[in-house]
């Protein structure tokens, strides 16, 4: 195993013989685990070159980031609050059909308010539907996967915006 670090990035690189030890659903096919969080999947893996300290990080990670694969590898199934992207997940699933914010901004012709834009489920991407919305400042406060907007209370808003990419752009 070689460590890579750098004033920017880094990760791990292993030897094609310890790469296949790597659980085939997270295994990386070039052997490359990044710093970010496929760190985590080396630590789980090899747990005795690791402090108790990385070790638990890398549980952590393993939870946050690979939910699925580390309970098919344990058979261990992670219950709500164990895992952010399963919350996550479930999050998105119960707002499917709802508004919610993927940008905000303070706006500027608007005053005490934020202008945002919000997708359906928060989905992203070419042919995405957006909507703008002015939300009290206030009220304004982003929850753990972010701000639904409630048809009631949030007005749809088509006037001129504080985004500079909304220049001249009409709401759908």
């Amino acid at each position: 195993m070689i460590c890579h670090s750098t004033a920017g990035h880094g990760g791990f690189h292993l030897s094609p013989e310890r790469n296949g030890k790597v659980h085939a659903g997270i295994r990386a096919a070039d052997g490359f685990y990044e710093e970010d969080e496929c760190w985590a999947i080396v630590a789980f893996t090899f747990p005795r070159l690791f402090t108790s300290f990385e070790r638990r990080c890398a549980e952590r990670t393993m939870k946050d980031g690979f939910p699925d694969a580390l309970e098919a590898i344990t058979g261990n199934v992670l219950q709500p609050g164990e895992s952010w992207k399963k919350d996550e997940r479930t999050f998105l699933a119960e707002h499917a059909d709802r508004w919610i914010v993927v940008s905000a901004i303070t706006c500027d012709h608007e005053k005490e308010f934020v202008e945002v834009i919000a997708t359906r489920g928060a989905k992203r991407g070419p042919g995405t539907e957006e909507r703008r919305f002015l939300v009290p400042s206030a009220e304004y406060e982003v929850g753990r996967f972010g701000f639904v907007i409630d048809p009631d209370r949030h007005d749809a808003y088509d006037g001129p915006s504080s985004f500079a990419g909304w220049q001249g752009r009409r709401a759908s």
